[in-house]
């Protein structure tokens, strides 16, 4: 069954390359960044892998913990690792899921239809401390995915689940943001006292509350 947007994120007890973990447990009152990788040891999500090891300071910054998973063995994983650090300069400094069995797979729909029933495919799942889901993508085996754009839009995530705004396209933290159809122009002279642009009446521009 496809997980949506606002469903329940489905909790799970597995062993990672840190311990066994219970994922809701786990997350406490942080945000979480769940992502599948189809095998270890294969070229894409080596440099995938390595990546989100650099970047993770980024992440803690936000509050977010970050864990990946394959249905491969530990063992496996932690000879894997060795090689990500070695080509890609850092080794993953977050858990790695061991899922064999396809539990956690099957829980959250990411064995790829068209291909292996073994392969995950390059799912990603943004859950927010209340535990629901907030984003999901599916990239094909053959594409890499761009997690400075996941860091992005948890940025919009977090900003929006605090004010009455909406953010436009290809925004950055620090740029204008959309105050939200809802609230009328009474209510944003209170929530935006400094004031905003208005392009249409449906379409006002406010600098990002801070």
């Amino acid at each position: 069954m496809a997980i949506r947007l606002g469903d329940d994120a489905p909790d799970f007890t597995a062993e990672t390359t840190e311990g066994t973990i219970n994922f809701h447990e786990w997350l406490g009152d942080s945000w979480g960044v769940l992502f599948s990788h189809p095998k270890d040891y294969t070229p894409v999500c080596t440099t995938e892998l390595g990546y989100m090891a650099k970047i993770k300071p980024e992440f803690d910054k936000r509050n977010v913990k970050i864990v990946g998973l394959s249905v491969d063995p530990l063992d496996k994983h932690e000879g894997w690792s060795k090689d990500i650090e070695e080509t890609q300069g850092a080794a993953p400094n977050y858990p790695l899921i061991s899922d064999p069995d396809k539990k956690v797979a099957d829980l959250y729909d990411m064995i790829h239809p068209n291909a292996s029933d073994t392969a995950t495919v390059r799912s990603v799942f943004v859950i927010g401390p209340d535990k629901k889901v907030k984003l999901s993508l599916t990239y094909p085996q053959s594409t890499g995915r761009n997690f400075d754009e996941i860091l992005r839009v948890i940025d919009s995530l977090q900003l929006t689940a605090k004010h009455k705004v909406s953010t436009p396209v290809n925004w950055k933290s620090g740029e204008d943001v959309i105050i939200i159809p809802a609230v009328s122009d009474e209510e944003a002279k209170e929530r935006f006292p400094g004031g905003w642009k208005t392009v249409k009446p449906y379409l006002r521009l406010v600098p990002q509350p801070k």
